[in-house]
């Protein structure tokens, strides 16, 4: 019996042993290496946040942030010698980071604002959009702005920066938090909370989706500032330019700008103008060659 007490615990250390090789050597393998092995990238967007990711009425899964990752992939292509596909994974607040971390997704290309918490566990791209929270109200409401939040139930998506900025400023908000935007969206129309936060570009796309846009006011002012980055697994440098440089390129070629236009522009699904100073800050991320 001792015998086979010590057999199974030698089994259990090589088994052991085995798999911290494995974990480390899948730690060690880069992400291009991943995407040049595998010959896909994976990334994770939303299927709910118009007009960066979501479902289309003809049932395809399209968007700013899925477009903008293709072009880092047309880059792997050339990088890696051979054609990669793009395979997209939903991704939430809740969920980014943890699919990031754990390797199932390569990259994050949705509303994803780079925070100095959050880098502390992944590495962001430059900015590719910026916005800020706003208010999502019924038509006709009272509610217009961050000054009338005390008492009122306020939706936010959990995980968010909204949220986290709420509580921390405005304890005398009450807050609801819900796992997705649709949930949310759900309980302002049905009257269990007398707003819905999030930031201005997404309840734009909300409003412009509902059954009855005039329905539905943005209120207030900007309470945060929001800019948005590809998120990628830290310290990986290589992958980090790569993803860096291609929207460097599209910002320098006016590829960006084409694709702001047509998800943004007056045709777009979600008309959002562009600033005179975003458009400044987009050109100032570009480095020289």
């Amino acid at each position: 019996m001792r015998r086979w007490t010590i057999a199974l615990a030698a089994l259990a250390v090589v088994a052991a042993a085995g798999a911290s090789a494995w974990t480390d050597a899948a730690a060690a393998e880069g992400t291009l290496d991943k995407i040049k092995r595998t010959g896909v990238m994976v990334v994770g967007v939303r299927t709910a946040s118009p007009p960066f990711g979501f479902i289309n009425k003809q049932n395809e899964w399209v968007g700013f942030g899925i477009d903008l990752a293709r072009l880092v992939a047309a880059d792997a292509e050339k990088k890696v010698g051979h054609p990669v596909k793009v395979e997209l994974k939903e991704s939430t607040p809740a969920t980014r980071i943890p699919l990031l971390s754990s390797g199932a997704v390569d990259l994050i290309a949705e509303t994803m604002t780079i925070t100095r918490t959050r880098r502390e566990s992944v590495d962001f791209s430059l900015i590719y959009f910026v916005t800020g929270a706003q208010f999502l109200v019924k038509h006709g409401s009272p509610f217009k702005s961050i000054k009338d939040i005390a008492g009122k139930r306020i939706a936010t998506q959990q995980g968010s920066t909204n949220e986290k900025i709420l509580r921390e400023r405005y304890p005398q908000a009450q807050l609801v938090t819900f796992p997705d935007q649709p949930a949310g969206f759900a309980a302002l129309t049905q009257g269990r909370v007398d707003a819905y936060t999030n930031d201005g570009i997404q309840l734009a796309g909300l409003k412009a989706k509902a059954p009855n846009p005039a329905e539905w006011d943005i209120v207030g002012e900007f309470y945060s500032y929001e800019p948005y980055g590809m998120a990628m697994r830290k310290g990986d440098t290589d992958f980090r330019n790569l993803v860096d440089f291609a929207l460097m390129n599209a910002i320098e070629s006016g590829e960006y700008f084409k694709l702001y236009e047509k998800w943004f522009g007056p045709k777009g699904d979600v008309p959002y103008a562009l600033s005179a100073e975003a458009r400044a800050l987009m050109e100032l991320q570009v480095v020289p060659k």
